[in-house]
């Protein structure tokens, strides 16, 4: 049997979107995109939502929005994908990097030993679909102690007038957190719809906007499309309606639209998400959970409790008390029986950019020990009963093997 890890569900409505959109003739931003924005808007509860070609570039375009830039900090986990920190060094900031929980999400305690009057913003990831503790890192960054070390630097701080937070939400679209999408507890969230995400676009991603009362979300929404075409105040599909063909740039923006094209197998995708996507993901990782407990050496990964609820973007195995090697003896079986499996992730100071600026995993001990026990198992709806027993039964049976290997080894020693 061969499972790959994660492909996209292509089903007939995704042909069908993208289809209509060849038809159409217009094939980068349009009525699409629009549409999936106010599908997502639907889902999420957020006040405004851009879509952009990516996570990456959408987070550049907000750091650049708040005005982050060099000289500046913004407190990123150590545990997470390369482009948490890539965006701030791309606006020219320091990420500070801080360790992680066991559910894998940002530490808040260690979050406010390293807040300075340097920092700018908090980028809280939710890996694998987890939301971060956002109470307490709302009310860190609320707290009087907290805001006299604030130094606005530009128009949007002023108005803000303390630290943004920023939710990573690349793996966390219908991730709930006390009753509500989890978007809405942050400042802005931002979602990646990569070719391997609960939601693709085949590369994308989208910002939903929450932002306090102060600002004028629509009127953000409609700076930050302008932001995202070059500074351009009329695009494309305006002209192309009729719309006076000229056209002025306002400010040195980014040019990181999405196209319709991609956005149209998103649509597709996103208008059977809560019904199908979703609930199909939960009940493989239920299954997971149901058969894995019976043994000693799962670790079970945070899923549910009573304030929050994942997306199930990922099921993070992790097996107890093995190492790094031993780790990787386990995926080795597994890929020799077809079953493609992941590692999520690598924490960035082990990677070898990072360290050659002065990262070193030494000082982030929690989020080396989850790394190093990990094993994402292949979830996604396309997944048969069939296949996901396959997966279980070699999964068990790769962990049981490793661990009578290592008592006879200690046994004989």
């Amino acid at each position: 049997m061969n499972i790959p890890f994660s492909p996209p569900f292509i089903d007939q409505s995704v042909i069908d979107q993208v289809v209509d959109t060849l038809h159409s003739k217009w094939i980068t931003s349009g009525p699409k995109v629009k549409a999936l924005e106010t599908e997502i808007m639907n889902l999420t509860g957020s006040k405004a939502a851009v879509c952009v070609n990516s996570w990456t570039s959408g987070a550049i375009m907000m750091l650049k929005w708040f005005g982050v830039k060099e000289g500046d900090e913004v407190i990123v986990p150590a545990y997470s994908y390369c482009a948490t920190a890539l965006c701030v060094l791309n606006c020219g900031a320091t990420p500070v990097m801080v360790d992680v929980l066991d559910d894998f999400t940002i530490d808040p305690k260690k979050i406010k030993k390293a807040i300075t009057s340097k920092t700018k913003a908090i980028l809280a990831v939710d890996i694998a679909g987890w939301p971060c503790h956002y109470d307490s890192i709302n009310k860190l960054i609320r707290d009087p102690d907290i805001n006299k070390l604030f130094v606005p630097e530009s128009e949007k701080q002023a108005a803000m007038g303390r630290i943004i937070l920023i939710a990573d939400a690349a793996h966390s679209i219908g991730a709930i957190y006390k009753g509500v999408p989890s978007a809405q507890k942050s400042d802005i969230a931002i979602f990646s719809f990569h070719a391997v995400k609960n939601i693709t676009t085949a590369e994308g991603g989208c910002i939903c906007l929450n932002l306090p009362v102060i600002f004028n979300n629509k009127d953000e929404y409609n700076f930050l499309k302008i932001f995202s075409l070059n500074g351009q105040n009329r695009d494309a599909f305006a002209k192309a309606m009729g719309a006076n063909w000229r056209y002025d740039i306002l400010f040195k923006g980014l040019k990181i639209n999405m196209p319709d094209i991609c956005a149209a197998v998103g649509l597709a995708q996103i208008r059977q998400y809560p019904t199908l996507l979703l609930p199909l993901r939960k009940k493989i990782a239920m299954k997971y959970c149901r058969m894995f407990s019976m043994f000693p050496w799962f670790i079970p990964p945070a899923l549910k409790d009573r304030n929050r609820e994942s997306s199930y973007h990922l099921f993070p195995l992790r097996v107890k008390g093995i190492t790094e090697a031993e780790r990787d003896e386990i995926i080795d079986f597994l890929l020799s029986k077809g079953i493609v499996v992941n590692v999520h992730f690598i924490p960035m100071p082990m990677l070898t950019y990072f360290k050659s600026i002065g990262y070193d995993i030494e000082d982030y001990p929690n989020s080396y020990k989850q790394y190093s026990c990990e094993i994402s198992l292949p979830i996604y709806p396309q997944l048969t009963n069939v296949e996901v027993d396959y997966i279980i039964e070699n999964t068990i049976e790769a962990v049981q093997l490793h661990l009578e290997k290592s008592n006879l080894i200690e046994i004989a020693s």
